[in-house]
């Protein structure tokens, strides 16, 4: 893989973890006002900090992909 980016596992990866965070931190936010619901987890809003979690994740394999195009790109050929 000399000069081609080819397949970068990190874009669809990257991708799936931003929209499944962005969903499961919004569902978070949302249901933030029930205490009944989190009562199992010990008042702690689990939905909320796994979301934040995943799409951390997510935007670090995006800017990650990002930042190596733009590094490929600059190279001399």
């Amino acid at each position: 893989m000399s000069g081609s980016v080819g397949l970068d596992v990190r874009l669809p990866i990257g991708g799936l973890f931003t929209a499944l965070g962005l969903l499961l931190g919004g569902y978070g936010l949302a249901t933030a006002g029930d205490p009944s619901h989190y009562a199992r987890s010990l008042s702690v809003n689990i939905n909320l900090w796994w979301g934040l979690v995943m799409l951390a994740f997510g935007l670090t394999l995006l800017a990650s992909v990002w930042l190596s195009r733009r590094r490929l790109a600059g190279q001399p050929r």
